[in-house]
């Protein structure tokens, strides 16, 4: 696992933010790293060209499964790190779940893709591209033949996506989708775990949860070791993983600016500061 930790590094999918500058998160929160893991699709460009090139497609379910596979097995074929990410994740699979009990492998809107499809492929399983409407399409392991499907009865499905968080995308639609057919979701394997309760949600529904890289204090002990962070960030991220809220509470507390800065900035960053001012999100 040691090379997809550097891969994670190389290719800028764990980026951790400059001393007293935490990033802003979606939910109008802040946090000293950010975490791109479709990056290990080879860099950023690739992973933003594919990431447009599925928007694109989004219109038509049923070709789409096809057209996206044949981009991913392209660059399985081509770039050295993301087949080395793929190859070390169906390893991974192969050790710890029996995939002769697996009868499909899943993967939903959108990120999931960059990894499920091509896993489903090299382990000879057929495929469900989940929908964020709960629509599922089903596609045989060379994606040659799609349909979409509203009922498949009885057979056991592992999930595979890039990351997890607190498991919200599992828990509003990947595990219902599947359920509404008459199956279960009884696996989960991502690459990135950020531990912040998402395994433990999965396994309260019945889900095996399994991940290839956790987002914890050893991560960040071999950020600094390998020079990536100093010794002000290491404690900040220490802090962050033992305590999130209270750490950047508190960071706001000391730098009254922060905020003040935010709101000045550009638009994305003043929607989110004022996210976090009106819903009060730090007590």
């Amino acid at each position: 696992m040691s090379n997809l930790v550097s891969y994670l590094f190389e290719t800028k999918a764990i980026r951790f933010c400059a001393e007293n500058k935490p990033f802003w998160y979606t939910s109008g929160k802040i946090g000293p790293y950010f975490i791109n893991t479709h990056f290990v699709y080879g860099s950023e460009k690739d992973a933003t060209e594919l990431l447009s090139f599925i928007d694109e497609c989004l219109s038509d379910k049923l070709s789409l499964p096809n057209k996206v596979f044949k981009k991913v097995l392209k660059q399985y074929q081509t770039n050295i790190i993301y087949k080395d990410v793929i190859d070390t994740m169906k390893e991974f699979i192969e050790k710890n779940i029996n995939i002769s009990e697996i009868d499909y492998i899943s993967g939903g809107e959108r990120r999931d893709w960059f990894f499920s499809n091509i896993i489903a492929h090299l382990l000879n399983k057929p495929h469900l591209s989940i929908y964020k409407d709960l629509s599922v399409v089903e596609s045989d392991s060379n994606f040659t033949n799609s349909k979409i499907i509203t009922s498949l009865q009885d057979k056991k499905v592992l999930h595979i996506a890039d990351l997890i968080t607190v498991a919200s995308s599992y828990i509003r639609a990947w595990i219902p989708a599947i359920k509404n057919l008459g199956s279960k979701i009884c696996s989960s394997c991502v690459v990135v775990d950020r531990m912040q309760g998402g395994k433990e949600k999965l396994e309260a529904e019945g889900v095996k949860a399994f991940s290839l890289v956790q987002v914890d204090t050893n991560l960040f002990k071999k950020a600094f070791d390998l020079n990536i962070i100093n010794e002000a960030q290491l404690s900040m991220l220490n802090n962050f993983f033992a305590d999130p809220d209270g750490t950047m509470k508190q960071f706001l507390i000391d730098h009254p600016e922060f905020i003040q800065d935010s709101l000045n900035s550009d638009e994305k960053t003043r929607k989110r500061a004022q996210l976090l001012i009106d819903g009060n999100l730090y007590g």
